[in-house]
């Protein structure tokens, strides 16, 4: 139908497989290395924060991973998600560009990330873990997890990056509705928290010291507590191939197909979800779609980030990977997209974009937040911080699209909605936003920090 606003999947068509960009990327894997000695890390030293079965995925070359069937019912309580034509954002930009989005705030935690929290909560399980740590940033991956272990009987601590804990509180009592512990992290609870804090009482926190809490905690426990990770590793973005797998579908429906796919970027995980499937179209048939990752201005490590090898954690305790990376002590600046505040980059994004295959641009605060204003006005939805990046880069390319005349098809992921996050349009509404450019001088100042890694040929 011509006049189609909304395209939606029945359960019958939920995929059953994760898809892994690993088999079909002409980009070969870098090896992940051991925090301490530099050399590749075994499975025993993974075993001490995930599961076999985690492990066993984030190193699998298969290009499709069954879904267990327990996880399958679970995410039809949200999925497939829907896939939703912005006829009224189209008016309004006076556009000839199509312009689709994929709602992944349609699930109960209100974001894309449970797709990857359930699984991880199911295999934990299955293999007789008892509690996970994490660190979240926004909420939204807290979110998630906490209900994923409440529907699995798993206990959950997660430190939250301090900002984000004083910024959004709503998430705070989200978190703990679903039966979590939720701690600002910095915290006096770990080592490597009272050390930061000994160094700076008033510490906003960031991703990478709230990984590194979280990370202490699990490996000290003798076994008692595992690790979950909502971004970066390959395991999470297979587990968000089924954005993208029921974009397809659903693009059919619309008798379409894209031009653009955008997702904006943090870790990686969303961007990864919608993207990675059609890349395998792009690789395997044929098709040209441009794939664009957007990221902020504050954190912009795939413009302007290194491409090396980089601890995950500040502490330096999760395992070096090569990705592109602003430096692991990097303390980013205290942006209301508090998801996107991550030193690094997911290691397969990260080649991909290296070579050539994935776009990356970067956004300012003001901007996004005015791009989410638009889109909230015109389409209904309030849009999470991180997603609006995404609308942002959306609406450039309907604008481009109508300078030149052209009709385009522009797909991207609102990733998650927003409305624990109205701390952040007030400060909009009321002028009070900054925007921040990661300074250039940062990155050869982060260079002197990396670890020096010297890999055999």
């Amino acid at each position: 139908m011509s006049d189609q606003t909304r395209f939606l999947l029945n359960e019958n068509d939920l995929p059953k497989f994760w898809y892994n960009i690993q088999a079909d990327s002409p980009v070969p894997p870098t090896p992940v290395l051991h925090p301490g000695t530099l050399e590749p890390v075994t499975p025993d030293f993974l075993s001490v924060l995930f599961p076999m079965e985690l492990i066993l995925q984030e190193i699998s070359s298969e290009r499709y991973i069954p879904i267990p069937e327990e996880v399958r019912e679970i995410y039809k309580l949200f999925r497939p998600t829907p896939l939703i034509r912005a006829r009224r954002l189209e008016k309004a930009l006076g556009t000839p560009a199509h312009i689709y989005y994929k709602y992944e705030g349609a699930s109960p935690s209100g974001s894309h990330k449970s797709n990857t929290a359930i699984p991880q909560a199911f295999f934990n399980k299955a293999a007789g873990t008892k509690a996970l740590t994490t660190e979240t940033g926004a909420g939204q991956w807290g979110s998630a997890l906490s209900m994923a272990c409440q529907m699995f009987d798993l206990d959950l601590e997660v430190y939250m990056v301090k900002v984000s804990y004083t910024q959004k509180p709503y998430r705070r009592i989200l978190m703990e509705t679903f039966g979590a512990q939720v701690f600002a992290s910095p915290t006096n609870l770990t080592n490597y928290g009272r050390s930061v804090l000994a160094q700076d009482p008033q510490s906003p926190g960031s991703l990478g010291i709230a990984i590194s809490e979280a990370v202490e905690v699990a490996a000290s426990s003798g076994g008692a507590k595992k690790y979950s990770l909502g971004s970066v590793l390959n395991h999470v973005l297979m587990h968000q191939s089924v954005i993208g797998e029921e974009a397809l579908k659903q693009m059919d429906l619309a008798n379409e197909y894209p031009d653009v796919v955008i997702g904006c970027v943090g870790g990686g995980s969303n961007f990864a979800g919608i993207a990675f499937p059609f890349l395998r179209e792009n690789l395997k048939n044929g098709q040209r779609t441009r794939l664009v990752a957007v990221e902020p201005t504050a954190t912009p490590s795939l413009t302007k980030g290194i491409y090396t090898f980089d601890y995950g954690d500040t502490a330096k305790m999760a395992p070096v990977v090569k990705m592109h990376t602003l430096g692991h002590d990097f303390v980013p600046p205290s942006i209301h997209a508090g998801g996107l505040r991550y030193h690094g980059m997911a290691p397969a994004l990260s080649a991909l974009v290296d070579a050539g295959l994935i776009e990356a641009t970067a956004v300012r605060q003001t901007p996004t937040f005015e791009a989410a204003v638009q889109f909230a006005r015109a389409e209904g939805i309030v849009p999470a911080p991180e997603s609006s990046h995404a609308i942002r880069a959306a609406i450039d390319e309907a604008l481009d699209a109508k300078e030149k005349g052209e009709k385009r098809v522009i797909l991207f992921n609102l990733s998650g909605h927003g409305n624990f996050d109205m701390t952040a349009y007030e400060s909009y509404l009321a002028g009070k936003l900054e925007d921040y450019e990661y300074p250039a001088e940062a990155v050869a100042s982060a260079m002197e920090r990396l670890p020096k890694v010297a890999l055999p040929a």
